[in-house]
């Protein structure tokens, strides 16, 4: 009886799906270095695609810096509001760090991930390069 439930168990494993890690980035800048989990989504894993990338990034309002994409991510659906360490996409291809919470306007933005490091390294006025690349495992 222990066989057949060791057997069961062996093969109940082998026919499930490979679980995909989430893919995580590097987001690298004179000011200091942060990682990011990013979104299960088409504009994700397009920006993935991208990598490894330097973006000029300004300041604006005072709550993220942004960017220009070498080119558009796909459209996916979009929200309002972002919290603090938000990636974002405003326009098919502007990309956004968010360094404090808030609400955008109408249409809204793409998330593509969250920092999971201290981003307020960002917060601070003025232009910077940064550097996003695919976080080596």
């Amino acid at each position: 009886m222990r066989i057949f439930q060791i057997a069961a168990a062996a093969l109940a494993f082998s026919s499930m799906e490979p679980v995909m890690a989430q893919e995580r980035i590097r987001i690298s800048s004179d000011w200091g270095n942060v990682t990011a989990e990013l979104s299960d989504n088409n504009a994700a894993r397009s920006l993935v695609n991208m990598l490894p990338l330097t973006i000029e990034m300004s300041d604006h309002l005072r709550q993220e810096k942004t960017g220009s994409l070498p080119s558009p991510l796909p459209e996916v659906s979009r929200q309002r509001e972002f919290e603090l360490g938000t990636l974002g996409l405003w326009g098919p291809d502007h990309f956004v760090i968010y360094y404090r919470k808030g609400r955008v306007p109408q249409p809204g933005i793409v998330i593509l991930g969250n920092v999971t490091g201290d981003v307020s390294v960002f917060d601070r006025p003025g232009p910077i390069a940064v550097r996003i690349e695919v976080e080596n495992r």
